[in-house]
């Protein structure tokens, strides 16, 4: 998921709706609502009391009446329905489909089940992260993946310019974007008991990172297990015309514990579980082994290479990169992305990229990229907001244990 500060920007707009007249803030905010693109559960959202705003090109809840804080601790206990329609369900169908994606991505997506996936990343020549994409073997001749919503445009012209060049070589690769169908997230403990109740599929056979074409709530959906929060929990891609009838049956089978959930509690939630945001943690000049994603380059990977930037990446896999991303928990106000990280003797090994307020363990928590050997757990640091250095300890992520259903 792409953008930056949806937490900070979460809490501005609720301070601001505290403090002044709610019709001129609001005005600043969503000026530009005509703009906007709008997923087909806007009205749905609005009548639930979210609160639009700016996204990605979208028009999107950032929370809804639960604060921020509530929304994610109510994720963890019971359960998150997210509208995740804006970013972009992508099909590769034909007998070189996987080569062809493996010229692209770190992945062995070859060596992959079929009805499995694993999170991948697009990367350049130079080896800097395009974006990061979950990315599924539907079978032999059908990937199915995910890219966010900030990096549609170049991810889609990046794609349709190497199949081009594939395609004029003889390979034989398709694709189909999917803007017929909308994406939810259901996340958190109660997301398979209340699933469930609307599919005769069996979930308890489905684990992390599977996937499924089934019928849930009379319509044929896309379900894959997995989820930006740490918690247990599914991504649906529902055909649009049953997206608003699919979120009003899994809020009503859960009898109000499961709530509707804007990108603000998403945003803690995925920091909490350590998660990387594209635009903040991950950008074009950072590669996969610094973002700490080495496990996501397949062995065979690793040894072939055959994806743009390899030669660098291989190099840092066998040498060690430069920069390395690191956890943090901190003392005074929360860092926020840019905050300086400085050593026990004051000089500069790096910055802060995520940072907020943890709801769930109630401490600063952040991440973000230092110099390598400053970036072992128990590390002590100093880090810088507003001008001034608090205390701070380099901390192994998750700040929150996951939770992932996986075969015990």
């Amino acid at each position: 998921m792409r953008g930056g500060g949806l937490w900070q920007l979460g809490q501005s707009i609720r301070r601001q709706l505290a403090q002044a007249d709610k019709k001129s803030v609001a005005r600043r905010y969503f000026a530009s609502e005509a703009d906007l693109k709008k997923t087909v559960l806007y009205d749905f959202h609005v009548t639930h009391g979210g609160k639009m705003v700016p996204f990605a090109g979208w028009s999107m809840p950032i929370q809804y009446k639960d604060s921020i804080m509530e929304s994610t601790v109510n994720c963890r206990e019971n359960g998150s329905l997210f509208d995740v329609s804006h970013m972009c369900g992508v099909s590769l169908k034909g007998k070189d489909c996987i080569p062809f994606l493996e010229k692209l991505v770190i992945g062995d997506v070859a060596a992959l089940a079929p009805g499995t996936g694993t999170l991948s990343v697009f990367t350049n020549e130079k080896g800097g992260a395009i974006d990061d994409t979950v990315i599924t073997k539907v079978k032999d001749d059908h990937i199915y993946l995910v890219v966010n919503a900030g990096c549609r445009d170049k991810d889609l012209a990046h794609i349709e310019e190497h199949m081009k060049a594939f395609k004029a070589k003889g390979g034989d690769v398709l694709w189909h974007i999917h803007d017929e169908r909308s994406l939810l997230a259901l996340q958190g403990p109660l997301a398979a008991p209340v699933l469930q109740h609307l599919t005769k599929e069996d979930l308890s056979k489905i684990y992390f990172s599977d996937f499924r074409i089934i019928d849930i709530n009379g319509a044929s959906c896309f379900l894959t297990r997995t989820g930006y929060t740490g918690e247990d929990g599914f991504e649906i891609s529902v055909p649009s015309e049953h997206a608003v009838d699919l979120a009003k049956a899994i809020l009503e089978k859960s009898e109000g514990k499961v709530r509707l959930t804007g990108l603000g509690a998403r945003d803690s939630l995925r920091l909490e579980a350590g998660l990387c945001l594209y635009g903040n943690d991950m950008e074009q000049h950072i590669t996969p082994v610094e973002a700490g994603l080495t496990w996501a380059i397949g062995k065979r990977r690793r040894a072939e290479g055959g994806f743009l930037g390899a030669e660098t990446i291989l190099k840092q896999l066998g040498e060690g990169p430069k920069i390395r991303r690191a956890g943090f928990i901190s003392s005074g106000p929360p860092a926020r992305s840019h905050s300086e990280i400085q050593n026990d003797k004051g000089a500069n090994i790096g910055e802060v990229t995520s940072g907020g307020f943890s709801p769930c363990l109630k401490k600063n928590i952040a991440m973000g990229y230092v110099k390598s050997g400053s970036h072992k757990a128990g590390t002590k640091v100093k880090i810088l907001v507003r001008g001034k250095a608090y205390d701070g300890v380099v901390t192994k992520m998750p700040f929150v244990p996951t939770k992932y259903y996986k075969p015990s």
